[in-house]
């Protein structure tokens, strides 16, 4: 009987045990990325490095004045002067741009698959203190009208504690991606953060972002025999055949081969060129990607180095 409820008390601790543990190398792994952004005469923020090359992504309302004097506060105690290279004030937005190295960027995940009650975390610097963490739940997802405009975006909301300091911070889902940034300026009871699919399509739609495909692609249907071979296949009709390089184009070391079929890009389907520039404008140039291949008439992963599949136009 003893031994029976020793046995109980200790499995009663082994999850929370297990789950605080993986908390805590999850908010080790991304604290690099997140940094403190100080705007003279208008306090401090908070950004995240959205790519090594030392692009910060933040509220705009952070950085509201083009003309304000901006350090960049990494964990490490480096200091960096930051510009804003662009903005979006009716999505609450801005980029901005340092110069230094072994910069470490938060990977960025897929916002559209966030679901209500999804456990979410949010890092900022909230009165001066840095890197403070605090945890919640998706309370729900929000179309909005823009301000002045026809237009209409999307909102999460969470019941994640957020007070001044964590605008521009990240809203991180359980793997450590950014699913969101936290934006005070919209407030409420619940705190409410613009999806990072917003972010992402905002920042490939600005032109120092427009990419092109070193590869040459073209769709080809999928043959039955391959799908019913294949259970993952089931539903896919169609994928990119790789048919050859452009100029400067390198598949050998790329991780893609001609002959190669591409069906998804990180367990997103990519139906098209246009689906395939989408998904690759949202991660950082010098990374890779895994892609779902057909070769040889079997279905594999690659990884595959953005840089050499593409090239900046």
């Amino acid at each position: 009987m003893t031994q029976t409820t020793l046995s109980s008390t200790k499995s009663r601790f082994l999850l929370p045990d297990a789950l605080s543990s993986a908390l805590t190398q999850l908010i080790d792994r991304v604290q690099p990325g997140i940094v403190q952004v100080r705007n003279s005469g208008r306090g401090a923020g908070t950004g995240i490095i959205w790519r090594t090359d030392g692009t910060i992504v933040t509220n705009h309302h952070v950085v509201p004045h083009d003309d304000a004097t901006i350090h960049v506060h990494l964990t490490d105690d480096r200091v960096f002067d930051a510009k804003v290279i662009d903005r979006n004030p009716k999505l609450d937005i801005a980029m901005l741009k340092i110069t230094g190295d072994k910069l470490t960027a938060v990977p960025v995940g897929d916002s559209s698959r966030l679901r209500t009650g999804e456990f979410v975390f949010a890092i900022g610097n909230p009165w001066g203190h840095r890197g403070v963490v605090t945890a919640g739940i998706v309370s729900g997802l929000s179309t909005v009208k823009l301000p002045d405009s026809d237009s209409t975006t999307q909102y999460i909301k969470s019941d994640v504690q957020l007070a001044p300091g964590f605008s521009g911070g990240p809203l991180l889902d359980a793997s450590g991606t950014v699913v969101g940034i936290n934006a005070m300026v919209f407030g409420g009871d619940l705190g409410v953060c613009i999806p990072s699919n917003v972010v992402s399509d905002w920042i490939a739609g600005l032109p120092q972002r427009q990419i092109s495909l070193s590869i040459e692609l073209q769709p080809v249907e999928l043959p039955d025999s391959l799908r019913k071979k294949e259970p993952a296949l089931a539903k896919r009709a169609a994928g990119l055949l790789v048919v050859g390089a452009s100029p400067d184009g390198h598949t050998d070391s790329a991780g893609v081969l001609i002959g190669d079929v591409l069906l998804d890009v990180d367990s997103q389907p990519i139906d098209d060129v246009n689906s395939l520039l989408g998904r690759l404008t949202r991660h950082d140039a010098r990374s890779s990607v895994k892609f779902n291949v057909i070769r040889g008439g079997v279905l594999r992963a690659v990884n595959v180095d953005i840089e050499a599949v593409t090239r900046n136009e």
